[in-house]
């Protein structure tokens, strides 16, 4: 029995592939769509966060596991599973469009929540923070030493979830409401864009190639692979189950400001919510944590669309090779761009959440195809219950794609 404990805490000390995921779930966002979700809807949407939760799990285990059994990254995999010509390229072509659109979108998004906590906290305009953390992120990137600065902003986004986690329980949420909103589904009037945002933000696309990549590294070198694989799953629970936790935390805190007429337009007006706890230093705290947020996913967005990318195409996957950097600087240029304009920062967050959401299907549905590969997967391909989990995820983002495409278009 005691042998048994201490594995298990062994194991739990060496969690990290996941981490990287769940670090996606505490973006501007994130903090954003969860803010929207519980000011205008309070509980309504609790239901949406944790199926996202669960959803995020299911899709990365398959993709940890393709990266443990094959020792490559997922783009690699999916251009390996199609063996003529013209439906590899259609394959690299579709991943192209979806991770390239979908991770621009989400740079804009990121560039604008750090622009908006560094106006809180040293006012300025927009404009001129955009085009520093767009040349910060530039610089970090092409030398490549952007691995400490990361982890001091992690550090002070795991504090900023602290904060929110407490002023859950601080605000004393209403029980019957709370477990009605997380397991009755309901779209409210309205709400469809912001459901739609809430998956997009936490099951996040990219997420599936540097995953794979990540456990590839981690566990792809080891012989015993269904140990690895039983390693990779505690490490999904226990940061992605995490990650879940604090986003459902945010709405919560959010939907004490439910009813009381405030419009989320700007980063003070998100910092409300933390006032039972923080008071005045509410919106300090916030800006720090938002820039925080947006600043460490501006720089790791780019470089996850150009691990995938590179990934697909068969092309090298280095940091300095010129592919590679290609794809990164035409990624955080149009991100930067749409950022600098003038859009509304806390509408464009949402939007780029939604377009994720939208787009996810698609490298979804190639990792099904992948882990169900036995030339790939070996004895590992996926049993009856992982693919059914996998289709109802596809099926339910598909349906909410294709409601938003038609909204869009006034359909209905």
């Amino acid at each position: 029995m005691k042998a048994e404990k201490n594995n298990f805490w062994t194991r739990l000390k060496n969690v990290g592939p996941a981490a990287v995921v769940s670090a996606a779930f505490i973006g501007p966002g994130t903090v954003t769509t969860a803010t929207l979700a519980g000011v205008q809807f309070k509980y309504a949407l609790l239901w949406a966060m944790l199926f996202s939760t669960i959803a995020t799990m299911i899709l990365q285990e398959m993709s940890a596991r393709v990266g443990i059994v094959t020792g490559k990254g997922l783009g690699t995999a999916i251009k390996n599973t199609f063996e003529q010509p013209a439906a590899r390229l259609a394959a690299v072509l579709l991943i192209v469009a979806a991770i390239g659109v979908g991770n621009s979108a989400f740079q804009s998004g990121n560039i604008s929540g750090a622009s908006m906590g560094l106006q809180v906290l040293f006012g300025a305009t927009k404009q001129v923070w955009v085009a520093v953390i767009g040349l910060t992120a530039f610089a970090l990137l092409w030398t490549g030493s952007y691995k400490l600065v990361e982890k001091v902003l992690v550090a002070m986004v795991v504090l900023m979830s602290l904060v929110f986690l407490t002023t859950a329980v601080v605000i004393k949420p209403n029980v019957g409401e709370l477990l009605r909103g997380l397991f009755v589904p309901v779209i409210p009037p309205g709400a469809l864009l912001v459901t739609l945002g809430i998956i997009g933000t936490t099951v996040v696309p990219y997420n599936l190639y540097l995953h794979a990549s990540a456990a590839a590294e981690r566990w792809g070198g080891i012989a015993e692979k269904q140990e690895a694989i039983k390693a990779s799953k505690l490490d999904l629970l226990v940061s992605i189950g995490l990650g879940g936790v604090i986003s459902l935390a945010i709405i919560i805190t959010a939907s004490s400001l439910f009813g009381s007429g405030v419009e989320v337009k700007t980063a003070g007006d998100m910092a409300k919510q933390l006032e039972p706890l923080l008071g005045p230093w509410a919106k300090w705290f916030f800006a720090i944590g938002l820039f925080a947020a947006g600043a460490t996913s501006a720089i790791t967005a780019p470089m996850a669309a150009a691990y995938a990318i590179t990934g697909v195409a068969g092309w090298n996957t280095d940091m300095k090779s010129a592919h590679f950097r290609a794809i990164w600087i035409i990624v955080l240029a149009i991100g930067a761009v749409v950022a600098y304009v003038g859009v509304n920062p806390v509408q464009l967050i949402l939007f780029a959440q939604a377009v994720n959401g939208i787009l996810l299907p698609i490298s979804a549905i190639f990792l099904l195809m992948v882990v169900n590969q036995e030339k790939i997967m070996k004895n590992f391909v996926n049993g009856g219950a992982m693919n059914l989990a996998g289709i109802a995820v596809v099926l339910v983002t598909v349906v909410l794609g294709i409601r938003m495409i038609l909204k869009a278009f006034k359909v209905i």
